[in-house]
């Protein structure tokens, strides 16, 4: 998908050592410049222009992180993320999508997308925020407990050190956000939290698609609510956000539960 971008001008910041990106993109330009960006900051980079050899290659080479646009020929990449998360679990995803086209945005979160940039775009900010992806896959930037300290709710359980989270005793496929945002909420439990604010200290985004948190809430309630629609641990408080509430302490419902637009 054809976008304008410029030209690399220089160094970009540090980037985490060794990790392997597979940019995918049918835009010779667009690929040239977005491996030319990540190799300067110190990536190993593999390319692929359509969907079918995008998955082929995710198989081959075991991307540490995928910038997949989501218009490519053969298969789009919402079915190319889906594919490469049932084969490799939850490899860390960043979109690229067009600016007017939010639903594509919404959808590319809903299967599991780790964040988005849209097009036209500065490659500098590309390679910040894969870096920013990468180093949360690795370790949540939330201060907290030790690590190694386990974080409990009930069922729920979460080791920030080895970044896995379990539900009575099973263990979740989380992505990157959705661990965030989990282990935030258990560290937090009772307060509300605007979107605002849960963007700001979860991912320290400073600005953004504030439908990020929407869509990452109702992933993170499919997979720990036993009835998502009636949400009883992490509840909408109409008008202000969202609150954990630990098993077993009682709350007020506060607004409809199944309404996230807080």
């Amino acid at each position: 998908m054809s976008a304008p971008i410029a030209a690399p001008a220089g160094p970009t910041g540090p980037a985490v050592p060794r990790a392997r990106v597979l940019v995918v993109d049918d835009d010779p330009t667009v690929s040239e410049v977005v491996a030319t960006y990540l190799d300067r900051a110190g990536f190993t980079v593999d390319r692929a222009a359509d969907g079918p050899s995008a998955v082929a290659r995710a198989a081959a080479v075991r991307p540490d992180l995928v910038v997949l646009d989501l218009m490519l020929p053969g298969m789009d990449g919402l079915e190319v993320c889906r594919r490469i998360r049932h084969d490799q679990g939850p490899v860390p995803v960043v979109m690229l999508t067009a600016r007017a086209d939010e639903e594509d945005r919404i959808l590319g979160l809903e299967v599991g997308a780790d964040d988005y940039v849209t097009k036209p775009f500065s490659p500098r900010e590309l390679v910040l925020r894969v870096t920013s992806v990468l180093r949360r896959a690795g370790g949540s930037a939330e201060p907290g407990p030790a690590a190694g300290a386990w974080l409990r709710a009930g069922p729920l359980a979460v080791d920030r050190a080895a970044r896995r989270a379990t539900l009575d005793g099973t263990e979740l496929a989380l992505t990157t956000r959705e661990f965030d945002l989990l282990a935030f909420f258990l560290r937090h439990p009772g307060r509300v939290m605007g979107r605002e604010e849960l963007m700001k200290r979860v991912w320290c985004w400073e600005f953004g698609d504030l439908s990020t948190v929407t869509v990452h809430v109702r992933r993170l309630r499919e997979k720990v609510e036993e009835d998502p629609a009636r949400p009883r641990l992490i509840s909408t408080v109409w008008g202000a956000g969202y609150r954990f509430d630990p098993p077993g302490e009682s709350a007020e419902a506060e607004g409809p539960e199944g309404t996230d637009h807080a």
